[in-house]
């Protein structure tokens, strides 16, 4: 099933999205309508702290009231949300090879690019990319971003005034579900609520400066509405295997690259594992893939100008559709 969480009345509500995508069943008037209304349809997070029991009645109220034209709004003429507007965590990865390979030298250019080495530009580009660095197939490597700069779909993410380089980053990851802590690669599937798609913005000449410290992503990724998660969670039952799914990323309609979700150096289940070596995992936290191989313009030399419409589509999940405008146009 997909999940969303929408706007009504200025209030968040649950829905669950249906009709090829076209329609949105309130699931919590649902529930006031069995006579038997449940706060487990309050939020996304109340949904997913209901566990198995929350998905059962979701289930049930659709197949006894989904017929129902009152209790289903057109999605195309609602807000939403993100899927969980507020994830307990954020947590992002480094899975892909040719990202990871990519990446460095892209910042590299960057660099050569912002202080005029035309030289430095020419050697970059002409030498073969470097070697993959071992660390990646040791362990899952990732860091923890804002939690709190969550938007959806169909918004527009405003520039940060310190850069002057915006980038996208064509993303899937994982809601999870139930707590637990050491939890093994082949328990880690029943902690997986659902799949969504993450367009991890970057400001990329700010991260450029602060990766220079070893440490990692800061201003280059958190700034506000800056982590973009949507249209809608999909529960596994849905997608099948995770990790042969198509993606691309259109940028004013243009296709501008193309993936696919496998080669992750290690599934959902395995960064799971490693993530809760004695750490407990919170239902409700999101823990994204990382970028697919070409799924930024970091690695194609080809970044973000104000205006652009951006779409990340993600097969069996849908599209992420966004906007970006700089702060200063006008100014």
């Amino acid at each position: 099933m997909k999940l969303a969480t929408i706007r009504l009345d200025g209030c968040e509500r649950v829905a669950l999205v249906h009709n090829s995508d076209s329609k949105g069943f309130l699931l919590g008037s649902a529930a006031e309508r069995s006579g038997k209304a449940d706060d487990m349809f309050r939020s996304m997070l109340s949904l997913i702290d209901g566990g198995d029991r929350a998905l059962d009645e979701v289930r049930q109220l659709f197949d006894k009231y989904g017929k129902e034209p009152d209790l289903s709004l057109d999605i195309s003429k609602t807000e939403i949300l993100a899927p969980v507007p507020e994830p307990r965590q954020m947590r992002d990865g480094m899975s892909f090879p040719l990202h990871i390979v990519q990446s460095p030298r892209g910042m590299l250019i960057l660099k050569a690019r912002a202080s005029g080495d035309t030289r430095e530009l020419e050697r970059l580009n002409a030498e073969p990319l470097p070697e993959f660095p071992e660390i990646y197939r040791k362990q899952p490597i990732y860091y923890i971003t804002n939690r709190f700069s969550v938007q959806g779909t169909n918004t527009t993410v405003k520039w940060p005034r310190y850069s002057k380089v915006m980038d996208y980053e064509l993303e899937f990851g994982v809601i999870t579900k139930g707590k637990g802590a050491n939890i093994s690669a082949a328990k880690a599937r029943d902690h997986i609520f659902g799949f969504t798609i993450f367009n991890d913005f970057s400001a990329r000449d700010a991260q450029r400066v602060e990766m220079e410290g070893h440490l990692g992503p800061a201003k280059g990724k958190s700034f506000d509405g800056g982590n973009v998660l949507g249209p809608w969670i999909v529960t596994p039952d849905e997608i099948g295997d995770p990790y042969k799914l198509n993606m691309e990323v259109r940028v004013n309609g243009q296709v501008r690259s193309k993936g696919v979700s496998d080669g992750m150096l290690f599934s959902f289940e395995e960064i799971i594992a490693h993530v809760t070596q004695d750490e407990t995992l919170m239902p409700g936290e999101f823990i994204g893939s990382g970028t697919v191989g070409n799924g930024c313009g970091l690695e194609l030399g080809w970044f973000l100008e104000h205006g652009d419409a951006i779409e990340l589509e993600v097969e069996k999940i849908g599209v992420l559709k966004n906007k970006v405008e700089r702060q200063d146009i006008g100014a």
